[in-house]
């Protein structure tokens, strides 16, 4: 559900973030006060699903979130996102449908700043600061894709779990059968995994 905040200071977690790329004018500022909305997604619940219209950006201030798709029964989960990033559903570029068969999930208690695709439209024809930082994002967001893609290649179990750890410090915050359904393994390999891990990590610290 929305706030009905009377200020703005909720931007202020998105500003932060977008000003480490490039300093931002006030009219970009004033631009996404007007347009950009506060929501409240408790855990398990929906931010958007494939019934959704899907309209938006989200920035997540707080929480934990993931994708997902449904194959049959099976739920395959496709990203996992943390605070101070941003996430939307999968859409192929050009497609104009307002609908996604991705699923966007709140794992925790989350906040999110909702960004509309028509404030990112304008304020891309109409601000050159954007254009440097969505050329920034885009590259954030390809080298994310890049890591799953070469993450899927790794053939073994253990080796991918590995090299997700490597670079997820909040791993312990999901639950581990969407971990399993993100690695492309059993729920039962991934605890047997998780825990061998550990044993190893205590032994090196004795």
């Amino acid at each position: 559900m929305k706030t009905n905040a009377v200020d703005y200071l909720f931007l202020q977690p998105l500003f932060k973030c977008l000003e480490q790329i490039h300093p931002l004018s006030q009219s970009f500022i004033t631009h996404h006060e007007r347009n950009c909305d506060l929501i409240n997604i408790k855990k398990n619940k929906f931010i958007l699903s494939p019934l959704d219209n899907n309209d938006a950006i989200y920035f997540l201030v707080k929480g934990l979130a993931r994708g997902f798709i449904r194959e049959g029964k099976n739920e395959i989960s496709t990203r996992f996102v943390f605070e101070n990033q941003f996430i939307e559903v999968m859409h192929q570029p050009g497609n104009k449908s307002k609908y996604s068969i991705e699923y966007l999930q709140a794992l925790e208690d989350s906040q999110l700043i909702r960004i509309p695709y028509k404030l990112i439209e304008f304020i891309n024809t109409t601000y050159p600061e954007y254009q440097i930082i969505n050329r920034k994002l885009l590259e954030i967001n390809y080298q994310i894709a890049l890591e799953r893609s070469l993450l899927a290649r790794i053939p073994s179990a253990l080796g991918r779990y590995l090299k997700f750890e490597a670079g997820h410090p909040g791993l312990n915050r999901i639950p581990q059968r969407y971990l399993a359904s993100y690695l492309v393994m059993r729920l039962e390999t991934l605890s047997r995994i998780r825990n061998k891990v550990l044993d190893i990590k205590i032994m090196e610290m004795t």
